[in-house]
Order: C-alpha cells, then structure tokens, then sequence
C-alpha cells in the first residue's frame, strides 16, 4: 500500500512539472531557425564548381576514377570508339536482327538517296555515297543503337537553296560540287568542336516549337520543288517560296506539264501512300512502306524501259557513275573567295543536321531505356561529315524515316548500319547503270511520300493548348520557310526562340501568396483562391533569378503590386500594409544589379513605413547579401527559413491560430 501511495505521490509530481514547463513555452516566444550561410569556399574551387556544372554535368570520367593504366588506357579507346565495348557482347541473335534491319532499310535509303540528291543539286551518285561511308564512320564512333545515317530531305534542301544562292548549279557544276564538299567538311567541323568542347547545349536554344514549324515547312517546300519532276516541267523556278513555285506551276500548265509523267508520278504516289496507310494500320506489316519505294523504282524503270515513255518526254535520270566513293580531298576550299562561303553554309547546314539527329536519338533511346551521350553523338557525327566531305559525301545525319524502320525491324546495334552500307556497295559496283530509265516523277513521289509526316499537325494543336507564345514562334518557322525561303524560315524560328528565352528572363513572373486555411502553407492566391491574404502583410514570390537584365522590372513589379493592394485595402477599409514579405525560394542566383534594386526597394518601401522581410534566400543569394552588406542594413532579424516564420514576425495573432 505505502508502495502504491509512493507511486501516486510521483505521478502527480511528473504532471505538475509538464504542466508548469508546458506554460512556461508557451509563455516563450516560438524558435525561430536562422537562414543558414554557406561556408566560403575558395575563388579556384568555386570556379573549378562553376565549369564542371556548365560543360560536364555528365561527369564523363567517372568510370576513370580508381582505374589501373591500362584499364584507363581501354576506357579511353572505349569512349571514342563504343563499337569496341559492345562488340565484344555481340552475338548471333544481335545479328540475325540487325541483318533483317539492315536489309529493310537499306531498301529504302536507295531509292531516297538519289532524290534527295537531287534536292541538293547533286548528280544522283552523291546520295548513294553518302549512305556508304558516313554510316560506316557513325557505327565505329556513335552511340545510337537504332538511328539510321545517311542523307535527309531537310538537310539536303537547305544546302541546296544556300549553296545555288552562291554558285549557279547547271552554269558551274564542278565549283557547286567543290562548294558542296567545303560545305560538308565545315559543318562536320562545327558538330566535332561541339562535341569536343562540350557544348552541346547550344543546339537547345532552338526550341521544340520552332523545329515542328520549320520541319513542316520545310516539308511542304520540299513537296512543292517536286511539282517540277511529277508534272514533267523543264523549266521551273530556282525560288522555293510557295507564290514563285505555284506562278511557275501555273504559267507552265498550258504547254509545261506531261501527261504521262503525270500518270507513272500519281500511281505509284498512290501506292507508296496506301502502303504507308497498311504499315501504321499493322505494325507486323511494317516492312510495306519500307519496301515500296524499291519496288516502285523496279517496276517503273521497267515500265519506262520496255514502252521508251522517255522519248515521249517523261524525264528519267539518265547516267548514275559507276563504283565507290572518289576522293575528293583536293576539291575541299581550303583557300579564296569560296572559303568562308563554304564556312558559312556548313555551320548553318550541321547545326540543323545535330539538332535532327540528336533528336532522334534521344527518341529511341528512351523508347529502349539507354543513355545517349550528346557530346560523343555530336563527335561521331561531325568525324562522318569530315571524312565524308573527303570522299564525295555531302552532309549526313539520322534520318527519322529509316530509324523508325531500323526500331521496328528489330534492329539491335549500329551493324544494321554497316549492312545497309554494303548493300549501298554493292549497288554503286554492280547496280546503278540499271537506274538509266527511272523517271523523275518516281523520285519526286518517293519525296512527297517521304515528307508527309514531317508536317506534325497534331504537335501544333497541343502546342496551341499548351503555350501560345510557342504557337507563334511555331507559326512564324512554318510561314517564314513557305512563303519566304528555306534560310529565312531558319532565322525566324531562331530569333522566336531567343526572343521568348529574352522575354523570359527580362520578364519574370511575380505572384501574391496567401495562407491556405487550416495550414501554414503559403501559395498563389490566383491558383488557389481560398487562399487567405494576411491583414498589414504582402507576400509576393519572384520566380526567377534577379540580374542585371530583370533588377529593374522586379523592383518595379513589386512596387506596383504594392500599390494595388493599398488601394484595395483602402476601398475596403481595411488594415494597411505595413510588412512586405519577398519569397525568394525560386531566386537561385543574384548579381550586384539585384543587390542595388533590393537597396532601391528598401529606400522606397522605407519612404512608405513598409518594412522589406525575405523568406528562405538559397545559399548563393544569402552568401551574396551578407557579403554586399545589405543583410546587415536590411536587420538579419528580417530575413526567415519560411514564409510562415516571416508572417509570424510580421503578424503574431495570425501565426497562433492556424
């Protein structure tokens, strides 16, 4: 009993003393967590930080580290040359895939090959060339296992119109020709020194809307230059602009047009159009579209050959030269007036080729669940547009068409490459005489058919719904490329897409904030209109890092924003602003220019009996205003880890009851 007494003596002791500490802390003010400063660190490691971020996020020599020599050595030919460390796992099954791939795509890239060379002003040989030695070169040194390299209509239209703006095709071809190799070889350099210097990035600035509006601009350019060869029109305008090419159209109907070549052009875009129809109706029927082009070519070179419709004229393509890639490292503009024109065209002509090809990498690979290193991809490419500038190649790159039939024929490695090269081989050995009487009208519909998709309209809807300012950067690369020129088109998407990057940071978005009921959480009071404002307190959000380009607007902006609620809470009788509360969680970065504009903001806020209080500045903002001083000027008391903490200050009662 006295045991039991003693225990109960105790427990109402223990409740005596929480009940005397549990008021006296809530007699005490809550804790307040201070914003943490990181420590200094020194200007080299800083720096050292700063480069790594920028250029090797990546960290690219991770698997370097802890490595004996000559495992580095290994690594090192690895990271040039992948097809050492996959070779080594590759096996007969990966064959048997990549042989039917390469079969199938092979097939298709023929066909193609000698009309996009056509769209670059080249004799039909140049196409086929490139689908040889460029795919070699990319499946030793690339990364892609499912993309397909050769010629792409886009690219081969670009260099086309820039090239003849500077040299006329038909009046000099050898010049042309030698212009068109300068231009490979430099643009192969542009894609190789961003890859080696690690800036790849750059090819980001051209946004996803500006390449959907460009590519189907360019695609219904490419589909009008084609009018030429399925109408059998011998003299047609050098203008790709839409009004040119349909007054040239028109003016030609009379007398221009040939009715056979119309017909031989209409049947088999029928049938390559019905085939595409049977591939996306049934994916087990993929290799439809992928042979009909071939099939075409045969039967309507055949058909050509055995009624001689060439003498009744329908345009054929006449004379392909026989055998491999000539050297042509002597023709290459090293020197003149051709020089930096050649310069010119291939850093414009391999930047849109990267920025095709990284694309559809990036697709592929994440449909297969693997990394794809830019910068290597950016290597390997520019290596296959060098060395191909110095065998008779013009500029390369993925193409979409054939690395969807390479995905969907199982394809496994790049040797699908390599098999596709052979079988290029062989033809340039022993075929290409067999394409004297293919008609033009062929190639022109293999084209059309070819570039069809390119015209993403299903993209440009979303990009309706989803941003308007794209849909105009979108619309201004589509109309720009159809109703001005291939280059113009160009020039609009880019200055749209820096222009909205400009806008962007010259205009960041600010936002009032206000306490969701029944937490302490603080949030836009536009997304969430049950959000309640704090009486005599503003909260305003900056989205956005504060520099010298947008120090100006933000201080403005806030100032503005503080006007209206006085005018607000005037008209509504209500308590007048004495506190204005900065969240600065999305601030990652400020400059001396930012630093001024919070000193301008202090003065003028101070000249309204407002106090200025930040909330939650990151470790290179709060690093920056202590060292500036104006942490100090400001009162470090008025600087808070979180919005609720800051509101607390400003308004006890509020903070009490949540």
């Amino acid at each position: 009993m006295s045991s039991m007494g003693h225990q109960d003596d105790e427990n109402i002791e223990t409740k005596e003393m929480d009940g005397r500490s549990l008021s006296s802390s809530q007699d005490q003010e809550p804790y307040v967590h201070k914003v943490g400063i990181p420590p200094r660190q020194n200007l080299f490691k800083e720096f050292q930080s700063t480069v790594k971020e920028t250029f090797f996020a990546d960290d690219p020599l991770r698997s370097f580290k802890d490595q004996s020599k000559s495992r580095k050595f290994i690594l090192g030919i690895e990271a040039i040359f992948p097809i050492v460390s996959w070779g080594r796992n590759y096996s007969l099954k990966k064959f048997r895939g990549d042989l039917i791939s390469g079969l199938t795509i092979a097939s298709l890239c023929i066909p193609q090959d000698i009309g996009y060379a056509k769209l670059a002003n080249l004799a039909p040989q140049y196409g086929l060339y490139s689908s040889f030695v460029p795919p070699l070169i990319y499946s030793v040194m690339g990364s892609s296992r499912d993309i397909a390299i050769g010629p792409v209509a886009v690219v081969s239209l670009l260099l086309g119109t820039l090239l003849q703006n500077e040299i006329d095709p038909n009046e000099n071809p050898e010049d042309y020709r030698r212009l068109a190799f300068t231009a490979t070889f430099f643009a192969g350099i542009t894609q190789a020194t961003l890859g080696v210097f690690r800036l790849g990035f750059l090819i980001d600035f051209l946004s996803h809307a500006a390449i959907v509006g460009f590519m189907g601009g360019a695609a219904i350019t490419i589909a009008l230059q084609q009018l030429k060869g399925f109408l059998g029109i011998a003299k047609f305008t050098k203008k790709t602009d839409i009004i040119s090419v349909m007054d040239s159209v028109f003016s030609s109907a009379h007398h221009g047009w040939n009715w056979q070549t119309i017909v031989i052009g209409a049947t088999f875009l029928a049938f390559l159009l019905f085939a595409k129809y049977i591939g996306k109706k049934s994916q087990k029927f993929f290799w439809v579209p992928a042979i009909a082009p071939l099939i075409s070519v045969v039967l309507s070179t055949f058909f050509v050959c055995i009624t001689r419709a060439d003498k009744h004229g329908v345009a054929i393509v006449k004379h392909i030269e026989k055998g491999i890639n000539p050297s042509s490292v002597k023709e290459i503009y090293f020197s003149g007036d051709y020089l930096g024109r050649g310069v010119r065209i291939g850093i414009v002509a391999g930047m849109i080729a990267l920025t095709e090809a990284i694309a559809i990498g990036r697709t592929f690979a994440s449909m297969k669940d693997y990394q794809l290193d830019g910068n290597k991809e950016m290597m390997a490419l520019g290596a296959m547009n060098v060395v191909g500038s110095m065998t008779s190649c013009y500029v390369a790159t993925g193409s979409f068409s054939r690395s969807a039939v390479n995905f969907m024929a199982g394809c496994e490695t790049l040797v699908s490459n390599i098999i596709m090269s052979f079988i290029v081989f062989l033809t340039l050995q022993f075929i290409t005489p067999l394409f004297k009487y293919t008609p033009n009208a062929i190639l022109s519909s293999i084209i059309i058919s070819a570039v069809i998709n390119l015209v993403d309209y299903k993209a440009a809807i979303l990009i309706w719904k989803i941003d308007k300012f794209d849909f105009v950067a979108c619309m201004g690369a589509f109309f720009g490329v159809v109703f001005a020129s291939v280059e113009i088109g160009l020039l609009i998407a880019v200055s749209i897409s820096f222009a909205k990057i400009l806008l962007q940071v010259t205009r960041p978005r600010t936002a009032i904030l206000g306490k969701i009921p029944r937490t302490t959480v603080y949030r836009n009071i536009q997304q969430y209109p049950e959000a309640m404002r704090v009486p005599g307190v503003l909260i305003i959000r900056v989205d956005s890092a504060i520099y010298f380009s947008n120090s100006n607007y933000v201080k403005e902006r806030i100032l503005r924003w503080l006007m209206d609620e006085e005018e607000r809470v005037k008209v509504d009788y209500q308590t007048r602003i004495q506190f204005l509360i900065v969240e600065m969680s999305p601030v990652t970065d400020i400059d001396t220019s930012g630093i001024h504009a919070l000193e301008e903001l202090n003065r003028s806020l101070q000249k309204r009996d407002v106090k200025l209080v930040l909330a939650n500045p990151g470790p290179v903002v709060i690093d920056k205003l202590h060292t500036s001083n104006f942490a100090n000027l400001l009162g470090v008391d008025k600087i808070f880890l979180t919005v609720a903490e800051a509101v607390a200050y400003c308004s006890p009662k509020l903070a009490e009851d949540p």
